[in-house]
């Protein structure tokens, strides 16, 4: 065997592998080393067809390892999850009063947390304020579809994670998925133990 097809091998055994891993950042360097070697396989061989598609890659994976790498290392500076734990992962986006931020029935893209203001979810006339989050289950449901309309009842800032970044952290970072999963839980035993005409709803806050 000569060294362009122990490169070849090598370079098809790394992609290969990246599909039986579930961490993004191990992922990632896979995919690197991967393309490296099928550029340098290709490049040898005359197949500038392969050669030209690994070198798109290559800068694609890159990337999103520095993307994963930025990730974990807010994560480390931030320390366990929390409502107050996934702000340096928010977005601040400002809304004026009247303004309708999402209708039932909207797909669902992005969850929720009130800076200031107050967010009103029309069908179950419920208000949600500083510090509540919302619009999380939606994400979640394998419907992708939000269960409520939210409006704007007064001048308000939000911060919201949009749903690529619940991916990348639910992927990357476990204990954000355990975080999601004890918050839905607690939404969900919160129905169980106030009356019927005040349960949660699935996209946070109480029905009143």
């Amino acid at each position: 065997m000569g060294w362009q097809e122990f490169i070849g091998y090598l370079g098809s055994f790394l992609m290969f592998s990246t599909f039986w891993m579930k961490r993004m950042i191990p992922l990632r360097i896979a995919g690197i080393s991967a393309n490296c070697a099928m550029i340098t396989y290709a490049a040898a061989a005359g197949l500038y067809p392969i050669m030209a598609v690994q070198t798109l890659m290559l800068p694609l994976n890159m990337f999103r390892l520095w993307q994963m790498r930025n990730l974990v290392n807010r994560v480390a500076a931030v320390g366990n999850f929390g409502p107050d734990a996934l702000v340096p992962f928010m977005k601040k986006e400002s809304f004026t009063a009247g303004h309708v931020l999402f209708k039932a029935g909207d797909a669902s893209d992005k969850m929720y947390l009130v800076k200031s203001g107050t967010i009103r979810l029309k069908e179950f006339d419920v208000t949600m304020g500083p510090g509540d989050l919302f619009g999380e289950i939606g994400l979640l449901s394998t419907r992708n579809r939000r269960t409520a309309t939210a409006e704007v009842a007064e001048d308000t800032q939000v911060l919201a994670l949009t749903r690529d970044d619940v991916e990348q952290l639910f992927f990357q970072e476990p204990e954000f998925g355990f975080f999601l999963m004890e918050l839905v839980t607690e939404r969900l035993i919160g129905n169980l133990d106030t009356p019927a005409d005040q349960q949660l709803t699935p996209e946070g806050g109480s029905r009143g």
